[in-house]
């Protein structure tokens, strides 16, 4: 269901962004939904309840250090695949 919404914003933004929606091949209106959902997306957690029993034993069973960083070992173990 979609809903108005009434906006005050700077004239000169106003234009700047009909002009960048109308170049993507977007209304103004679904550019600023699209950035709506962004915001909604990036700030929804996944709650313990809304995974799979399976899963939620599984949650927090390996340890690692706060330093851990699986894209370098990501990296490497492809490397190594790949004959990098």
């Amino acid at each position: 269901m979609h809903t108005k919404l009434t906006l005050s914003i700077e004239k000169v933004i106003i234009k700047t962004a009909k002009d960048y929606a109308k170049e993507k091949g977007q209304s103004l209106s679904d550019l600023v939904e699209n950035y709506f959902k962004l915001i909604a997306i990036s700030r929804k957690k996944i709650q313990p309840n809304q995974l799979s029993p399976r899963i939620q034993r599984l949650r927090g069973i390996i340890q690692v250090d706060s330093d851990f960083n699986y894209k370098e070992v990501l990296n490497e173990e492809l490397s190594k695949q790949h004959g990098r």
